[in-house]
């Protein structure tokens, strides 16, 4: 007897950093904060908001249900969408990564469609157009991506994992950076030097992670690619990340576009350079929060399953007890940061224990490669702007 499918599903996703300095489009680095994505089985086409609050994800949720579709051929259905949790939205943390995986690996769970997570990689870098914040999300822990230079197609990742050795102090100001600004503000063409040091810089940013060697990170970040061209729009942020780096960091990048930075720290460090972070975008006038987290190893999993096939034609509530929600972690309000994860003394959010049930195999091991899998008839077709 096959397996009945569930009616309603919450995914789990961990925020992310990228680029790490000079990696453009390739690092990420899964991190302790989380959005919870829920869906529930619906007898109309497209989604429908759980609440007022959910409606900004709709097309972004529609896109990745349409792609999830096509690439499986499972039939199409209807869900109502509520999205919950602390990763704030347009501050370099990989939100929209949260909303798109969290929606087609919630579909796999629905459908039966039974895709890898190294599937579910490949679906959310066509979706956003290059892999560093969608393997990350996915798989969790430090992931170098690989794509084809021509059409975007994933085709593989080296993911590592990260002890609690290592601090990733987050500041976020109270300003939205949007991604297509900040991508649009790039230049057209680089320096050569500029693109020689930059890579210089990466690679050995690689090295010193997955050699585990982390105190060689210590003034290894040092890109041309990016930062020089959107720092400046963010009032405060170049000198976050030089007091952060001063008050004993070991290296500091701009999260993704921004408008975040990161410093990396031993945890004793942590909240002296978390302090003066905020003190730098103080100084601007620029109010900051500061988020002290660990790397998260586990990536994206399933923490709550609802109702089993309903009568065709009914839709169950989606209740927070439908969707099984763990209760060790902390409330969520809307995309607001309810509560930091603490790297030495307080406590950190703990995850469900219940594995992930129909996302695919095991996570790979520190350094092992990882290619797509071609079940299902996957593959990209066009990369995204």
């Amino acid at each position: 007897m096959s397996r009945k499918l569930p009616n309603s599903v919450t995914v789990r996703v961990p925020g992310s950093t990228s680029n790490c300095g000079s990696g453009f489009d390739t690092l990420g680095l899964a991190l302790s904060i989380y959005n919870d994505i829920a869906l529930t089985r619906g007898d109309w086409s497209g989604a429908r908001p759980m609440t007022d609050r959910d409606n900004a994800g709709l097309g972004m949720a529609d896109e990745a249900a349409a792609l999830f579709f096509v690439r499986t051929g499972v039939e199409e259905f209807g869900y109502e969408l509520g999205l919950t949790g602390e990763v704030p939205m347009s501050r370099g943390l990989g939100s929209s990564v949260t909303l798109r995986a969290g929606v087609v690996a919630a579909l796999n769970e629905m459908s039966g469609a039974k895709l890898t997570k190294n599937d579910l990689c490949t679906l959310v870098t066509q979706l956003e157009g290059h892999p560093d914040n969608a393997t990350a999300a996915v798989l969790g822990g430090f992931c170098v991506a690989r794509c084809h230079p021509h059409t975007g197609e994933l085709l593989g990742v080296l993911r590592r994992r990260i002890g609690r050795d290592l601090c990733f102090v987050v500041a976020s100001p109270d300003q939205e950076l949007e991604t297509r600004k900040a991508r649009g503000i790039l230049p057209k063409e680089l320096p050569y030097f500029d693109a020689i040091k930059s890579v210089n810089s990466a690679t050995y940013v690689v090295a010193a992670i997955l050699s585990g060697e982390y105190d060689r990170l210590r003034d290894a970040v040092c890109d041309f690619l990016h930062e020089p061209y959107r720092l400046p729009l963010i009032p405060g942020a170049k000198g976050a990340i030089e007091a952060g780096v001063a008050a004993g960091a070991l290296a500091g990048w701009l999260s993704g576009s921004g408008s975040s930075v990161l410093c990396v720290a031993r945890p004793a460090k942590a909240a002296r350079v978390g302090r003066a972070m905020a003190a730098a975008f103080k100084a601007h006038k620029l109010p900051a929060t500061i988020h002290p987290l660990f790397a998260d190893n586990r990536g994206l999993r399933v923490v709550g399953r609802g109702s089993l096939t309903p009568p065709r034609g009914k839709i169950l509530g989606a209740s927070p007890e439908a969707f099984g929600q763990d209760s060790s972690c902390p409330a969520f309000v809307g995309a607001t940061l309810v509560a930091t994860v603490a790297c030495k003394h307080a406590p950190t959010i703990k995850p469900s224990r219940s594995k992930p049930r129909g996302i695919g195999p095991k996570e790979n091991m520190a350094g092992s490669a990882s290619r797509p899998a071609k079940s299902g008839g996957l593959r990209v077709l066009k990369r995204r702007a």
